[in-house]
């Protein structure tokens, strides 16, 4: 079975924050204590991390989930839960992220790039955060909050400085077999090659990375012949080298060949098909005496033509190195949201969004009186009452904050009516 997997899905699960304690002194000779509830501990994140060492997204095919460590929960004494453990997970560089719309949100091209793909909850306060001048003893925590959670698509577009293109058959596997410590699956048949193939081609002084794309029919760029599949491994090469089979066993001549290639690579990405490129004819073993080309000739199977060959990518690789700005290593992070927004729900009841909406609500017991004042005072701070009166919203319409439902009073918010 093929260990290459170039399109997966992952479940990311942030870690869940650990509640916050209600708690109260409780020593000897010590009439009334204070709050002395820690606080809950965070929840880690998850973070999608670019790595050249690993090859394939194989590792996602059996096992999609990935979750981070959740926070514990505060305790009395003033005793703070203890943070859940962040996760990294490793994928290839040149890995695509998309989310469940097929949106591309992340694109981690270059060894050491970083993005957030699922945020841990945030622990909730203890009681003891919650005291002041007219809260001496408050009986309310904040509860945790949940890690984020989501199915990403993961596509991968290999990274080489040279791809190999060209028809079923043409010889590409044998010459990266001779020219690389790769071993690609070789026979003479079309179509042999499943799965894209790289090696790594030193040369004199010069060091690149080669890569053996399957062959490409026409209509790739139409998705022929699983052709948008092979044909985005193309877009990150720096350079390529077009194989054109002397001896087609179709008699396709190698003009028509080479027209047909570039065509389908211009109808993919216009951008591939003014690349810097290489055209060279192969099977030179094998070739007709009438055959019609006049460009250079290589056969991998006698070595005839390699040398040169080789020398010409250098060349190629150095130049288009060159112009490329050099990548500096740097962390991706997604933006933190800021901010409260209001919408209208379809059966009429109004939806407060954002975090620190969420968690204005997200205490213990909203029954006791000084825990419904703190949410109050908090959500107006926040502007969550002007928001909904700009909004338009009227004397008793139901407004949702987090897990929480609310009637909605002007100058009064949460209303005297709570649900869950």
């Amino acid at each position: 079975m093929s260990a290459f997997v170039d399109e997966a899905q992952v479940h990311v699960k942030g870690g869940d924050g650990g509640a916050g304690s209600v708690s109260f002194r409780r020593e000897a000779h010590v009439a009334k204590g204070g709050p002395d509830g820690g606080d809950g501990g965070d929840g880690g994140d998850v973070w999608l991390v670019s790595d050249r060492n690993v090859s394939s997204l194989y590792g996602f095919r059996d096992h999609p989930h990935r979750r981070a460590g959740s926070g514990t929960h505060g305790m009395g004494k003033a005793r703070h839960g203890r943070a859940g453990a962040d996760l990294e997970v490793s994928v290839p560089e040149g890995t695509v992220v998309r989310d469940a719309a097929g949106a591309v949100i992340a694109d981690l091209a270059t060894e050491g790039e970083r993005w957030l793909a699922a945020r841990g909850g945030q622990g909730g306060r203890g009681n003891a955060r919650f005291l002041s001048n007219r809260r001496r003893a408050p009986a309310f925590a904040e509860q945790a909050e949940m890690g984020e959670e989501r199915w990403l698509d993961l596509e991968l577009k290999l990274m080489a400085d040279v791809a190999l293109v060209g028809f079923p058959n043409a010889g590409k596997s044998t010459l990266i077999s001779r020219v690389s410590a790769a071993k690609p699956k070789i026979a003479d048949y079309p179509f042999t090659t499943l799965e894209p193939n790289l090696g790594v081609v030193r040369f004199d002084e010069h060091e690149f990375v080669l890569a053996d794309i399957p062959g490409l029919i026409e209509g790739a760029s139409e998705g022929r012949g699983l052709g948008h599949r092979f044909l985005r491994h193309i877009e990150r090469s720096r350079a390529l080298v077009v194989l054109l089979d002397l001896a087609a066993a179709d008699g396709r001549s190698p003009a028509a060949q080479e027209e047909i290639l570039i065509e389908e690579l211009r109808r993919y990405e216009p951008e591939l098909a003014a690349r810097p490129r290489l055209v060279v004819g192969s099977k030179a073993d094998a070739a007709a005496p009438d055959v019609v080309w006049d460009g250079d000739r290589v056969s991998a199977l006698t070595g005839d033509g390699l040398r040169p060959l080789l020398g010409a990518m250098a060349r190629l690789v150095d130049e288009a190195r060159a112009q490329l700005p050099r990548p500096a290593r740097f962390v991706v992070h997604r933006p933190e949201p800021a901010g409260v927004a209001v919408q209208r729900d379809t059966d009429g009841s109004w939806i407060v969004l954002g975090r620190a909406a969420a968690r204005a609500v997200a205490l213990s017991d909203l029954t006791i009186p000084e825990a419904l004042a703190y949410a109050q005072g908090r959500l107006k701070s926040l502007g969550v009452d002007r928001a909904l009166s700009r909004a338009g919203a009227r004397s008793g319409d139901r407004v949702r904050v987090g897990g929480f439902d609310f009637e909605y009073e002007p100058d009064e918010l949460p209303g005297s009516r709570i649900g869950t």
